[in-house]
């Protein structure tokens, strides 16, 4: 079954570098990140699982969980994990799932079924789609997919900027504009009409076009 934003994200169990998990309960009462990767040892997941790891504690101020997958053994996990650490400087600081049996790859729609069913003998090449990007909310839906080429690293500044956008959307009825951050305006959503909007946002609007009206962060 494709995947896509608001389907349920499927469960499974799994060996990771911190034991055993049931992914549901481990995500719990969260918002998570699933990142996955192709290969242990390749280049440009390196520099990412790196950066993530210095990013983690403005994700779990968000209370966001982040959980890596390769498709390569846990064991071989270790190792990668010292190569990050000297040369990003700073080892990963979440679980990473060993996706040998290829099952989360092609649950997630990563791998096509007639994939095998172990990474043996495969190749970065061969596993180049396991480069996707996953936001989970508390209700185990699908909130993002994002898949990126093996050539091209992800912005995980951005994905932290989209958390942002849809916890504060999950929470308001509001939209957030073109390159939006923390504090700016957002927009109020066509569905909820003016006289309802007077209600939500007492202080009033700015309206550009009818269909198009600004109002400050209701975070604050």
């Amino acid at each position: 079954m494709s995947l896509q934003i608001g389907s349920d994200a499927p469960n499974f169990t799994a060996q990771t570098t911190e034991g055993e998990i049931d992914f549901h309960q481990w995500i719990g009462e969260s918002w998570a990140i699933l990142f996955s990767h192709p290969k242990d040892f390749t280049p440009v997941c390196t520099t990412e699982l790196g950066y993530m790891a210095k990013l983690k504690p403005e994700f779990e101020k968000r209370n966001v969980k982040v959980i890596g997958l390769s498709v390569d053994p846990v064991e071989n996990h270790a190792a990668w994990a010292a190569d990050i650490a000297e040369t990003q400087g700073t080892a990963p600081n979440y679980p990473m799932i060993g996706d040998t049996d290829l099952t989360v790859s092609k649950l997630y729609n990563m791998l096509p079924a007639g994939a095998g069913d172990s990474s043996e003998g495969r190749t970065a090449a061969d596993n180049m789609t396991v480069r996707s990007v996953f936001v989970i909310g508390p209700d185990k839906k699908i909130k993002l997919i994002l898949t990126y080429p093996m050539s091209t690293g992800r912005n995980f500044d951005e994905i932290l900027r989209v958390v942002d956008s849809l916890q504060l959307t999950a929470k308001h009825q509001v939209a957030t504009p073109v390159n939006w951050t923390r504090g700016d305006e957002v927009i109020i959503v066509p569905a909820l009409n003016d006289e309802a909007a007077k209600e939500k946002f007492p202080n009033g609007w700015r309206a550009e076009k009818p269909y198009l009206r600004y109002v400050a962060d209701p975070s604050g």
